[in-house]
Order: structure tokens, then C-alpha cells, then sequence
């Protein structure tokens, strides 16, 4: 993942450094001014998952980190 939100005015998406050579379970990314966007790479036409972008980076971070957050 870049180490910043970047806006754009277009998507443009990018696959994680660890989605690996097996290309069929792989999610796609992509930054704008006011949400991350997220999609499935094997339907790049379908639907997308928006997120406000400090959410994102909430998520990733706690990922990179090994943290789980309980409610």
C-alpha cells in the first residue's frame, strides 16, 4: 500500500505486494480525495466497496500491526 492517501480524479487501482502469483482471490484498491475504494480484481466492472479514507487506514493499519479490536 502507498504510504499515503493520494487523490485522483480517476480510480486508479492497484493489487496488494502480497496478493502473490494466484491471480483468482485478489481484492484492488484505489484512492480518491474523499473515500477508498475497494473491488473484487476478477470483476473489475462489478460493485466497489467505498470507505471513508481514515477508516481504510485504520483497517490497514491494525492488519500490518496483528491487531484485533473486539466490540
Amino acid at each position: 500500500m502507498p504510504p499515503g492517501l493520494q487523490a485522483a480524479s480517476a480510480p486508479l487501482w492497484f493489487k496488494s505486494s502480497y496478493s502473490g502469483g494466484n491471480t483468482t482471490e485478489c481484492v484492488e484498491c484505489a484512492y480518491l480525495s474523499h473515500a477508498a475504494l475497494i473491488r473484487d480484481s476478477k470483476c473489475t466492472g462489478g460493485q466497489m466497496l467505498s470507505v471513508q479514507p481514515q477508516t481504510w487506514r485504520c483497517f490497514v493499519d491494525s492488519v500490518r500491526n496483528g491487531s484485533r479490536r473486539h466490540s
